[in-house]
């Protein structure tokens, strides 16, 4: 948060003087901007990158940089209307309804934006960088670059060490699971994508848990599908209503989060386990097991039951994962796993998307996950995580009593607090926001209207307990505010 903050200053007090330079004149040079705000090098280069993506200086590798010339003619805005027609809802060809071409981002960039500095990042969906392992990532991609081959063209399924590795975190040693029952994806979004695209054709209905994870909504709305919302309890997904929603919709895929489910953070239960798996196949239908939070378990989870994946012998479960969340935002490598003719629909997919993911990353990877640092780091994220679920769920016990969290969850990264019936969703975040902490609301993750106004409180994008301490503080005077 500092760095973000230093670059944004830097970046203000060089806009403010670039208008004292002649167009195509020098500015001062990176050690001058340095030894002049006190500032590193690599702030300096990062706040000029700002100013060139303005178009207010230009940057020559070895020059410096200059101001930009101002074009003789300003650009003038064009007649942009015609598109509102172009981008309207279109006929499904299937069921000949509209399905409707825009797609809500809202719930993804709650997660995903840079609240202002200052602000406690209640809404990050990322470990904080103090809990990344930053150093064991820098090793592990200097020593992939290293590697031979390192920067040739990967296999399009992947690395097959990589495949082999992820087989292995699937199934188990000599499990279910083989290699050649993996591929290798940009993260566990593209994933989604890629099965998402696989299995239901524009138009049809897709089931799908309620809440669940707005980004998985978007993917589905994105694709023209027609998500079916199915009630979540403690247990997991009702399966008694999964079947009734099989026989009212005909879906052929449904999708869930057995482990730590976001935003519950529900654990399925065994007998219901079994039953998603008999429900599925007696539907001809896929499950898509999204099983994102397994290495976010805590310190005290105890066992953790199988994936789906790992008691499925009929290739009814296509499996998918990503090391991003308990790694780094910016480690995009996971992994999706399917048995059948399926695996090679998500073949095809993700080679027409993106042909395959980078070589170097694929090669960090598997010296990160190689490295003796990998099962410290671990053990630090499992004991890190209990340590501040314990702290919010404290703090929001004696300041917030108002709030009614239903489940404390012993894995994944946030907390699931029911606002008073009544309460303006909207007004809470924007209270929050205006007291400087941010906090992500409910409504984007239901498909349907919502039971009951809620937000979502992560307690892993925060330096520590005592900004969690602040952060529950200041939400206390964000509903005052907002009359909760």
């Amino acid at each position: 948060m500092q760095e973000r903050s230093s670059v944004a200053d830097l970046a203000r007090n060089l806009r403010d003087e670039v208008n004292r330079y002649s167009p195509g004149e020098k500015l001062p040079s990176s050690r001058a901007l340095v030894d002049r705000f006190r500032v590193s090098p690599v702030t300096v280069a990062r706040a000029l990158a700002v100013l060139a993506a303005e178009g207010l200086v230009v940057t020559r590798p070895g020059a410096g940089a200059f101001r930009a010339r101002t074009p003789d003619r300003p650009p003038q805005p064009g007649d942009t209307s015609w598109q509102e027609l172009s981008l309207s809802a279109e006929s499904a060809a299937a069921s000949g309804e509209p399905v409707p071409r825009a797609v809500d981002a809202s719930g993804v960039l709650a997660t995903l934006a840079t609240p202002p500095a200052g602000a406690i990042e209640f809404n990050s969906g990322y470990l904080h960088p103090a809990l990344q392992p930053e150093r064991a990532l820098a090793a592990a991609l200097a020593r992939a670059g290293r590697r031979p081959g390192a920067w040739g063209r990967p296999p399009v399924e992947g690395l097959a060490d990589l495949r082999e590795w992820f087989a292995r975190e699937i199934g188990g040693p000599g499990g279910p699971i083989g290699a050649s029952d993996v591929l290798v994806t940009a993260g566990g979004q593209s994933a989604l994508t890629t099965a998402l695209r696989a299995l239901a054709p524009p138009g049809a209905p897709v089931l799908v848990e309620s809440p669940t994870y707005p980004g998985m909504l978007a993917v589905a709305l994105a694709s023209g599908l027609r998500p079916v919302p199915v009630p979540v309890d403690t247990e997991g997904v009702r399966t008694d209503l999964l079947a009734e929603a099989f026989r009212a919709t005909g879906a052929r895929a449904f999708v869930c989060q057995p482990l730590f489910q976001n935003p519950t953070g529900a654990v399925l239960s065994p007998p219901r386990r079994a039953e998603v798996l008999r429900v599925a196949r007696e539907a001809g239908a896929f499950v898509v097991e999204d099983d994102f939070a397994r290495r976010l378990a805590h310190e005290d989870a105890g066992p953790l039951p199988p994936p789906l994946a790992a008691e499925d012998p009929d290739g009814v479960v296509v499996h998918l994962r990503s090391l991003t969340k308990v790694a780094s935002p910016s480690l995009r490598v996971g992994a999706l796993a399917a048995r059948g003719p399926v695996q090679s629909r998500l073949r095809a997919i993700q080679v027409v998307d993106s042909f395959f993911v980078p070589r170097p990353l694929q090669e960090a990877a598997l010296e990160l996950v190689g490295a003796p640092s990998w099962s410290r780091h671990l053990r630090t994220v499992a004991a890190e995580l209990r340590s501040r679920r314990d702290v919010m769920a404290a703090e929001l016990r004696r300041r917030l009593p108002g709030l009614t969290v239903d489940h404390v969850p012993s894995g994944g990264y946030h907390l699931w607090p029911r606002l008073p019936d009544g309460t303006e969703e909207g007004a809470v975040t924007g209270a929050a926001l205006r007291a400087g902490v941010a906090v992500a609301p409910g409504r984007p993750y239901y498909a349907a209207e919502p039971p009951a106004p809620r937000l979502r409180l992560s307690f892993a994008g925060v330096a520590g307990p005592a900004e969690i301490a602040e952060g529950v503080t200041r939400l206390r005077t964000a509903c005052a505010e907002a009359a909760v």
